[in-house]
């Protein structure tokens, strides 16, 4: 390895020096295997830490379902974690999957489908944990957990891990700012969910349940009773192909929107991924911005019936409908009736025995709701707007960071 090839791309200054090549075993006092232990009701002190409670995604101790092992825990002080104790996943699934215990945590015991590398006096704990989120660890995983069987990485492979290491000076600067990071990733996340959260809660007050013709909460100064209509009374429909895709001169160039039902993934749609020229969209409508489009078939109907409002003038394909609002009936609000009924109407709309899954469009159209009036309608349907350009905010500013934080991975570590 070339001295160049031993530094990485972005350093803290002051810091020059080469940096060196050890094992993971070299800077670990020792490898144990976890506790062989049922678990239990949680006691209210000792937690018991399994490889499903380490959370994919934030590798943090997720407290929302708390056990105790099931053992003699006077006899059992030796699967106790200290601080600076780094656990790995070693088979599964969830193979090479992560967690540094921290005092917060508590009284954690580890358990048996889990290795523990006590971190020594030379290296700094956290950055050690962040080097286990790098491609070239997860590089390592994959390659060495290959087995006849279930994939698993045992304590000597671990310990056999080789990392780049800087001084423990470095080390700890590394490791404290990439620490910053996954705490301010945390809170934008716990932002988010609570938004998601809120808005599933308000979607089931502010539309009536079933049998009933108002909902728990309304807006202040409306009391009449929502009023049955059908759907197709108050919405008019369309649809659309897919232009011949051996003629390049449909595609090449294209700049005109055209949904598949692989775009309708979020509320509101203003990109796709295939843009048709005008030729390709000769015999296609191009439905105006406010427009709903609701995918009618395709895989993704097994869990969900996914509807968008159109940001952007856009054509469609075979896969979708679209639905435009006329008159007294509001597109936002419509849009928010459909997210809050989701699961049931594609309950009682989705098609069985068919190749691949799809609804029945017909009695869609034909389905009977209930609709305030157009003031309140557009009072809903502005709260909900409002709600969902902040849940979008939040999320995109996790992405930033989440997609920060993978960048310094990739330069910060060798």
């Amino acid at each position: 390895m070339t001295e160049q090839a031993k530094v990485p791309a972005i350093r803290f200054a002051g810091f020059t020096d080469p940096w060196e090549q050890r094992k993971l075993g070299d800077v670990a006092s020792s490898f144990d295997y976890g506790l062989n232990a049922a678990a239990t009701e949680y006691d209210g002190q000792n937690k018991y830490l399994r490889i499903t409670d380490i959370d994919d995604e934030t590798h943090e101790f997720s407290k929302s379902d708390l056990t105790t092992p099931l053992a003699d825990l006077a006899m059992s002080a030796d699967y106790l974690l200290k601080e600076g104790d780094l656990l790995f996943a070693r088979t599964g699934a969830s193979v090479g999957k992560t967690y540094l215990y921290r005092q917060f945590d508590g009284m954690v015991y580890f358990a048996g489908f889990l290795i523990r590398a006590r971190i020594g006096e030379g290296a700094d704990p956290e950055f050690a944990y962040q080097a286990t989120l790098t491609d070239a660890y997860k590089k390592y995983v994959a390659i060495t957990s290959q087995r006849s069987g279930q994939p698993g990485v045992n304590a000597q492979e671990y310990a056999d891990y080789q990392l780049m290491l800087p001084s423990k000076t470095e080390q700890q600067q590394i490791g404290m700012t990439l620490r910053s990071l996954d705490d301010l990733i945390t809170l934008h996340q716990r932002k988010y969910d609570k938004l998601v959260i809120l808005k599933k809660s308000m979607l089931e007050k502010m539309f009536p349940k079933d049998g009933e013709s108002v909902p728990e909460i309304r807006f202040a100064g409306f009391t009449d009773p929502w009023e049955q209509r059908k759907l197709s009374e108050v919405a008019t429909f369309g649809g659309g192909h897919t232009p011949p895709m051996a003629d390049p001169d449909n595609y090449e160039d294209g700049y005109v929107l055209w949904v598949t039902s692989q775009d309708v993934k979020s509320n509101y749609l203003d990109r796709t991924t295939t843009q048709i020229t005008e030729k390709g969209a000769k015999e296609l409508t191009l439905y105006p911005a406010g427009s709903l489009v609701m995918v009618t078939r395709s895989g993704i109907l097994r869990h969900t019936l996914p509807v968008a409002e159109l940001r952007k003038p856009s054509t469609v394909n075979q896969d979708i409908r679209v639905i435009l609002p006329q008159g007294e009936c509001c597109g936002e609000w419509l849009l928010q009736f459909f997210i809050s009924h989701n699961k049931e109407l594609l309950l009682e709309f989705g098609k069985t025995g068919t190749t691949v899954e799809s609804v029945d469009f017909g009695k869609i159209k034909d389905m009977l709701l209930y609709m305030p009036s157009t003031v309140e309608q557009q009072q809903i349907g502005d709260f909900f707007a409002k709600l969902d350009s902040l849940i979008t905010l939040h999320q995109r500013k996790l992405e930033l960071l989440q997609n920060i934080k993978k960048s310094l991975l990739d330069k910060m570590f060798v």
